[in-house]
Protein backbone atom coordinates (compact mmCIF):
# COMPACT_ATOMS: atom_id res chain seq x y z
CA UNK A 1 0.00 0.00 0.00
CA UNK A 2 0.87 3.32 -0.55
CA UNK A 3 1.99 5.37 2.40
CA UNK A 4 3.29 8.73 0.79
CA UNK A 5 1.69 9.57 -2.79
CA UNK A 6 4.40 12.50 -2.98
CA UNK A 7 7.11 10.35 -3.00
CA UNK A 8 5.96 6.94 -3.67
CA UNK A 9 6.70 4.84 -0.85
CA UNK A 10 5.18 1.85 0.21
CA UNK A 11 4.47 0.52 3.79
CA UNK A 12 7.01 -2.70 1.60
CA UNK A 13 9.54 -0.08 1.52
CA UNK A 14 9.23 1.15 4.65
CA UNK A 15 9.66 -2.23 6.34
CA UNK A 16 12.30 -3.23 4.29
CA UNK A 17 14.23 -0.09 5.38
CA UNK A 18 13.97 -1.48 8.93
CA UNK A 19 15.25 -5.33 7.84
CA UNK A 20 17.89 -3.22 6.27
CA UNK A 21 19.07 -1.39 9.47
CA UNK A 22 16.98 1.83 10.34
CA UNK A 23 15.75 1.66 13.77
CA UNK A 24 14.07 5.10 13.78
CA UNK A 25 11.76 7.41 11.63
CA UNK A 26 14.55 9.52 10.92
CA UNK A 27 16.66 6.83 9.25
CA UNK A 28 13.57 5.66 7.02
CA UNK A 29 12.28 9.59 6.05
CA UNK A 30 15.96 10.40 5.11
CA UNK A 31 16.20 6.56 3.38
CA UNK A 32 13.32 7.04 1.67
CA UNK A 33 12.04 10.75 1.21
CA UNK A 34 8.65 9.22 3.08
CA UNK A 35 7.31 12.61 4.99
CA UNK A 36 9.24 15.21 3.21
CA UNK A 37 6.66 16.80 1.11
CA UNK A 38 3.27 17.79 1.98
CA UNK A 39 3.90 16.05 5.79
CA UNK A 40 0.46 14.13 5.43
CA UNK A 41 1.72 10.83 5.71
CA UNK A 42 3.84 11.73 8.22
CA UNK A 43 1.65 10.43 11.38
CA UNK A 44 1.25 6.98 10.11
CA UNK A 45 4.58 6.41 8.54
CA UNK A 46 6.28 6.95 12.01
CA UNK A 47 3.27 4.27 13.31
CA UNK A 48 4.18 2.11 10.82
CA UNK A 49 7.98 2.35 11.43
CA UNK A 50 7.72 1.76 15.20
CA UNK A 51 5.58 -0.74 14.83
CA UNK A 52 7.80 -2.63 12.31
CA UNK A 53 10.83 -1.56 14.58
CA UNK A 54 8.95 -3.31 17.64
CA UNK A 55 8.01 -6.74 15.56
CA UNK A 56 12.22 -6.71 14.71
CA UNK A 57 13.59 -6.45 17.96
CA UNK A 58 10.83 -9.10 19.47
CA UNK A 59 12.03 -11.69 16.91
CA UNK A 60 15.77 -10.71 17.80
CA UNK A 61 14.61 -11.62 21.70
CA UNK A 62 13.44 -14.09 20.83
CA UNK A 63 16.73 -15.34 18.75
CA UNK A 64 18.71 -14.67 21.98
CA UNK A 65 16.27 -17.33 24.47
CA UNK A 66 18.09 -20.76 25.00
CA UNK A 67 17.13 -23.67 27.53
CA UNK A 68 19.36 -23.66 30.50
Amino acid sequence: MYVCVCKGVTDHQIRQQISDGARSWREVREATGCGTQCGKCACFAKSLTREAVQAVRAESDMSLAYAV
